[in-house]
């Protein structure tokens, strides 16, 4: 009787707190939300696979802004371009702020750009990030994006079976070379790709809601002894491996910018160049540098997966743009940024992807510094407010009865032009984030997808590949795999064929001359 009294003694106490709060809450006008469990509240929900299609599911039941509690942890969900901007943009000041992430921000020992809740290394960080990959100094980067995507294209057409592999390798290459000025990269199993990939898929492992669920509820747990804490002793050992890493990779550009020697524009030699005005240290310098890497390869990688996804169940829409890169283009030369302008209906490819598949389907959390009031509803100080950004890249209401579907042409004005011009303040999508934590390098981001789609285009069909009663084998439309944060098409198998005749030969020649540039780079290095 006694250990039976004691279970119903620890229920009742449990049911008094839940309760306790669950007046509290209605003291107030909370947005509404799904019921939860005592003390945990909604934290086991989020647990789930593909989180983002439960997101979905609660904003069809309770609308535009829904309330979580995260075992004592308030959350909002932002499920409308309305609420986003409202609140993510127009009170950006109050909205601007990051969680504190316990297990990334210990992994990164609180360099990590991106996961920063805000304050002055924060700015100064932003602010040299806006010099160096601003839209006026993309062009500086166009040479390594054009050598890449020629690479890709003749990789893709002359072994489409590892497609996959190829994605990865130009996205990491790019990355790498956009970061460090290292000359491209042949191989995905080169051991500068394996080795930064390993530190993207912790990162992104990391932030997964519910994978360090103990520490992250229970905060006392920081002051046990480190000989008791091996997620201490585990995040300590990361940081220190990779701080070195950055900061031998960011030194050495540093130095052969003091020493006058010649280097390809930069990331890191922009960074090192303006390092008295910035007043950045080299250890930020390196984890800007470092976390930024990260971002550019995740988006050009996944968002490339899936438009050779969506080149293959849509072949209308990739002969479309084939026949505006014939007109433009012609079939005696590559396409090139100049090209770019008067290419609106491949831009708006780039746009559809990023819309209809987004890399990133959950967004990235901010947090409220202040208490608010928004429709009528309390929002308290230190909220989580994690944008849907998968419901809001396929909201009807924005993008009409058919935001399901795969249509670049609804990013294109009555005249076939780009809605909002070429450069546009508006993307077309929210895949990029809000306010004043927008994604800092968009603008490389998609002059990369830019001119490797439109390069891949130009040179190849590309098709399902056939099975041995000849039928078409295509992926479901609906299919996507979780990879940590991101989401991703399955892997699947595809054809690729030279589009007319010599396309191969050129893109072939095309390779060649950028073999024989970066042999001559390696040479100097």
């Amino acid at each position: 009787m006694t250990s039976m009294t004691s279970i119903v003694s620890v229920f009742l106490c449990i049911l008094t707190l839940y309760l306790f709060r669950s007046r509290r809450k209605g003291s107030l006008c909370y947005p509404p939300g799904p019921w939860g469990i005592p003390l945990l509240g909604n934290a086991l929900q989020l647990l789930n696979v593909k989180p983002w299609h439960t997101l979905a599911e609660w904003k069809r039941i309770h609308g535009p802004i829904v309330y979580l509690n995260m075992a004592g942890q308030p959350m909002v969900i932002l499920n409308t371009k309305k609420t986003v901007e409202d609140l993510l943009v127009k009170r950006t000041t109050n909205y601007s702020g990051r969680p504190h992430f316990i297990i990334p921000n210990a992994m990164t020992g609180g360099h990590h750009v991106v996961l920063m809740s805000g304050g002055e290394r924060f700015r100064k960080m932003r602010r040299a990030s806006d010099l160096a990959l601003g839209l006026k100094n993309t062009v500086n980067y166009h040479p390594i994006q054009r050598n890449e995507a020629v690479f890709s294209a003749h990789s893709l057409l002359s072994d489409p079976d590892n497609w996959r592999s190829h994605v990865e390798r130009t996205s990491s290459s790019i990355a790498l070379s956009l970061m460090y000025d290292l000359p491209l990269i042949q191989s995905f199993q080169d051991p500068s790709i394996q080795r930064m990939n390993g530190f993207n898929d912790k990162m992104s492992a990391s932030l997964l809601p519910g994978a360090h669920a103990v520490v992250e509820m229970l905060p006392s747990l920081l002051r046990l002894p480190r000989s008791f804490s091996k997620w201490r002793r585990d995040t300590e050992e990361f940081f220190e491996e990779w701080n070195a890493y950055f900061e031998r990779a960011f030194m050495n550009i540093k130095k052969q910018a003091e020493n006058g020697q010649e280097q390809r524009p930069s990331f890191s030699l922009a960074l090192a160049e303006n390092q008295a005005n910035s007043t950045l240290s080299d250890r930020e310098c390196s984890w800007l540098a470092g976390a930024l890497y990260g971002a550019a390869h995740e988006t050009t990688a996944t968002s490339m997966m899936w438009f050779i996804f969506s080149m293959v169940l849509f072949p209308h829409i990739q002969t479309r743009a084939q026949k505006e890169l014939d007109k433009v283009v012609g079939r005696s030369r590559l396409p090139s940024f100049a090209d770019l302008k008067h290419l609106p209906y491949v831009h708006a490819v780039v746009k559809e992807v990023l819309r209809w598949r987004t890399p990133l389907p959950m967004g990235i959390p901010h947090l409220n510094s202040e208490d608010d009031y928004y429709d009528g509803y309390y929002i308290p100080k230190g909220t989580i407010c994690i944008p849907n950004t998968w419901s809001l890249n396929h909201d009807p209401d924005v993008y009409g009865p058919d935001a399901e579907e795969f249509r670049p042409e609804r990013h294109l004005d009555e005249n076939g032009q780009l809605k909002d011009g070429l450069l546009g303040l508006s993307e077309g999508h929210s895949t990029y984030g809000f306010g004043q934590r927008i994604c800092v390098g968009r603008h490389v981001a998609n002059n990369s997808l830019f001119i490797i789609i439109a390069t891949i285009l130009w040179t190849m069909r590309l098709e399902g590949v056939k099975d041995s009663d000849g039928n078409v084998v295509l992926p479901d439309v609906n299919a996507e795999e979780e990879s940590g944060i991101l989401s991703r098409p399955p892997l699947f198998a595809i054809r690729a064929t030279p589009r007319f005749q010599d396309a191969d030969t050129f893109i072939r020649e095309a390779r060649d001359e950028v073999v024989e540039e970066n042999l001559a780079r390696l040479a100097t290095k």
